[in-house]
């Protein structure tokens, strides 16, 4: 294939190994979705345009608007999927400024604030069950199968149980899976997480707040987010793969 200056093939062009040549990739799709509550105009969540209403459910629960979800009085996402309305049982008072989110597409937070209290639960596990999750996330993947570009995160309970949600946002994912708690009824013998992201002080901040005592991720944790796990009882591993990982805190949870 010859590249023409007035740029006349079409796109997307794959160069490999010396050669040019057309390929069928559809990226992934980015929507801004306006979060009202209560009538009034919050802000704009830039993300997938699927899993809206657990996503903005989760946003609320994790920057601590709400905690139940009987709090919830109704969510409806537009038909466009432009905006998304959840009217809340008591009045909340919108934040004069929010800030922004380590990464990209990182969205907006008002701080890393862990609200449970310390996890002191140290159910043991064998290395096998990190291997079996981490494996089951790179399986659960479908979007990032279809696209690439997108991140994925589960909550499992090591067995059968587990909750599944894709989007551009690491923290979407986190805070979509929050959603999905609240308004769901769910059995968790015990809550561990992994995400392909990286793991912040903000990421583990809502893993946290979601009852998380393992944290996994496909790639680093910051030294704000392992100094953080240490502080709250929280196991969590870096550099997850099908065949090893890395432990940063609290190894106890994992029997050798």
């Amino acid at each position: 294939m010859t590249i023409q200056n007035n740029s006349t093939v079409n796109l997307p062009i794959l160069y490999s190994q010396g050669e040019w040549k057309k390929i069928d990739h559809k990226a992934p799709e980015e929507v801004g979705v306006v979060l009202f509550v209560n009538g009034e105009e919050w802000l704009t969540f830039m993300c997938s345009p699927f899993q809206i209403k657990q996503l903005a459910v989760g946003f609320l629960f994790n920057e601590q608007f709400i905690k139940d979800k009987d709090e919830i009085e109704l969510v409806h996402v537009c038909k466009q999927k432009s905006n998304v309305d959840v009217w809340l049982t008591h009045q909340v008072k919108k934040p004069t400024s929010w800030k922004r989110a380590s990464g990209c597409n990182g969205g907006e937070t008002l701080a890393a604030v862990i609200s449970s209290k310390k996890v002191m639960d140290y159910q043991t596990n064998p290395p096998e069950t990190i291997l079996e999750t981490v494996a089951r996330l790179f399986e659960s993947q479908t979007q990032y199968q279809q696209t690439r570009g997108i991140h994925c995160s589960i909550l499992t309970d090591g067995c059968d149980t587990h909750i599944i949600a894709e989007d551009i946002g690491r923290h979407n994912t986190i805070d979509k899976i929050a959603g999905y708690l609240l308004l769901n009824n769910y059995n968790f013998s015990q809550k561990i997480m992994a995400t392909t992201g990286r793991i912040s002080s903000e990421m583990l901040a809502k893993a946290a707040n979601i009852g998380a005592e393992i944290v996994i991720s496909r790639t680093s944790p910051t030294q704000n987010s392992i100094q953080s796990a240490h502080e709250n009882g929280i196991t969590l591993i870096g550099y997850a793969r099908r065949n090893q990982f890395t432990i940063y805190t609290h190894p106890n949870r994992l029997v050798p």
